[in-house]
């Protein structure tokens, strides 16, 4: 059995947990909006077209805030093909999925959707074959009351309330050679500026998200910050960043560590971003986005329903199959652990999206005319949704550590804690990131006391799985949250046992000492 001790005082906080941290993504690419959110015919449809079902799972799931519409769907996306009666909106090639857009679902129907699942809208703007007007025409469509052109056709397609949208992104990945509109760290940071001057006439309530690095593997990555918040640092809020990982040919040590890169390349932007700060002698701090976030088999992937080389395939299709991976328990315990560098982070880090929300890489998937599950990594992001609250702890750990290929010796126990005064509870995220043994968990509280135990859950593969199963159509839910037993209060604090590879939330009600 491994060991690891941790201690936490309420006198030391990182800051309140950013309840934008609990984010999501629709993207117009394969089955996200198409039969995910949005199918008519579905037996459990709204009259809206929204999938019943669906929307009772993103409630379940706690999502605060969806960026939409993209995602490389943004950089050749035209908004005004989205608004107006359906039957007149364009059909459309997507370069970016190589796919047909009927352009059935838009910006209205994303608001509306939008207010039933109870989700603040985080809108994206096409800085890749568009640029300064656009942006700024789709702010006053959204967000102008009326007695203009733009807020009035927005009134006449039947919003006569401003959508009133104050979370922006000024493009996506633009540091990428695959994104639509692709631009040199110069050409992007420059044009970022000048759209975000020109959206803030119209609206200078809004906050803005100017793209950083598409991951830190990048070539450009910390020279793209440096420049681009050279130019943008006065007029934008946040700087985003986007990380998938997976597991390469077995390396399952060095995937379940992913969130020690997650770690670095959050330290690094916020270095970076200091730095800026420090060198323009600028007042206020630049926060992160992180605004693409998941496990995703993007390699060794590529058949003929899930196709990786998708436009290699030469067809046009409406919403195909595209990179519905199914997740598994080994999965659910890396999401966990990268919902804890986030939340370790949330001091810097103030928004985060799972990418994203239905089928495409996704905690929900779905079946045209059928129904809907959760998959395993749908119950870390829930459970942390909703009890992380409050302040956010500094929390020491000594943990028994092992060596992996890519990032170097990790903890074997990796945690987050939450304090929330206001319900008096403390809360532990924990994982177990060894396979074959269980992990003996000392947990000291200091600055508590009568200290009760109100939930103790586990993530875990069960007798007869292992850690490949996963919730499928014909399988059912066999993944998930079960008690977790022989939680025990002691006088300083709390002792429990993790079973390998798994995923735990500790909820504690407590009192001051």
């Amino acid at each position: 059995m491994t060991r690891a001790r941790i201690t936490i005082d309420r006198e030391f906080t990182i800051g309140e947990v950013p309840r934008r941290l609990f984010g999501s993504f629709v993207e117009h690419m394969g089955r996200c909006v198409y039969t995910g959110i949005y199918e008519p015919g579905h037996a459990t449809a709204t009259e809206e077209g929204f999938r019943q079902d669906v929307l009772d799972l993103v409630r379940e799931l706690g999502a605060t805030v969806v960026r939409y519409p993209g995602g490389n769907f943004v950089s050749g996306y035209n908004w005004e093909d989205g608004v107006g009666p359906v039957a007149d909106r364009p059909r459309r090639l997507d370069g970016a999925w190589h796919t047909l857009e009927t352009n059935a679902f838009g910006l209205h129907e994303f608001v509306g959707w939008s207010r039933r699942a109870g989700v603040e809208v985080m809108e994206a703007v096409n800085l890749g074959t568009r640029g300064v007007d656009a942006a700024r025409q789709l702010v006053e469509y959204a967000n102008h009351p009326g007695g203009t052109y733009l807020s009035d056709l927005r009134r006449s397609h039947g919003a006569h309330e401003p959508f009133d949208i104050k979370l922006w992104c000024l493009g996506n990945e633009l540091d990428g050679p695959w994104q639509i509109g692709h631009k040199t760290a110069d050409e992007y940071g420059r044009l970022a500026q000048e759209a975000a001057k020109a959206m803030r006439l119209v609206d200078p309530t809004i906050e803005l998200v100017a793209c950083g690095s598409s991951n830190s593997g990048m070539p450009t990555f910390g020279a793209w910050e440096q420049t681009v918040l050279g130019h943008t640092y006065e007029e934008v809020d946040y700087i985003s960043l986007h990380a998938y990982y997976q597991e390469h040919e077995g390396d399952h040590a060095s995937f379940l560590a992913s969130a020690v890169d997650m770690d670095y390349f959050i330290e690094s932007v916020v270095s970076t971003a200091d730095a800026v700060r420090a060198k323009g002698k600028h007042s206020k701090h630049i926060n992160l986005s992180f605004d693409e976030w998941n496990v995703w088999y993007a390699s060794g992937l590529d058949t003929e329903d899930q196709p990786h080389n998708i436009s290699a395939r030469g067809r046009w299709r409406e919403h195909p199959r595209i990179i519905e991976d199914a997740y598994n328990v080994t999965d659910a315990v890396v999401v966990g652990t990268l919902l804890n560098s986030l939340l370790r982070h949330g001091d810097r880090v103030s928004i985060a999206n799972q990418a994203q929300l239905v089928n495409v890489i996704a905690p929900i998937r779905s079946e045209e005319n059928g129904p809907a599950w959760r998959q395993s990594i749908f119950w870390p992001f829930a459970r942390m949704a909703a009890l992380a609250r409050g302040q956010i702890l500094r929390t020491a750990v000594t943990s028994d550590r092992y060596s992996t290929a890519k990032f170097g010796d990790a903890d074997l126990v990796d945690v987050s804690t939450t304090w929330d005064e206001e319900n008096g509870t403390v809360a532990f995220f924990l994982a177990n990131r060894g396979l074959d043994e269980a992990a003996y968990v000392e947990a000291v509280l200091r600055g508590f006391s009568g200290a009760k135990v109100i939930r103790a859950e586990v993530l875990a593969a069960a007798d007869g799985q292992d850690r490949f199963t996963a919730n499928t159509l014909d399988s059912g839910e066999q993944v998930g949250l079960r008690p977790l037993d022989g939680v025990r209060l002691v006088d300083a604090g709390v002792e429990l046992t993790l079973p390998p590879l798994s995923w735990a939330v500790v909820q504690l009600e407590v009192t001051t000492a």
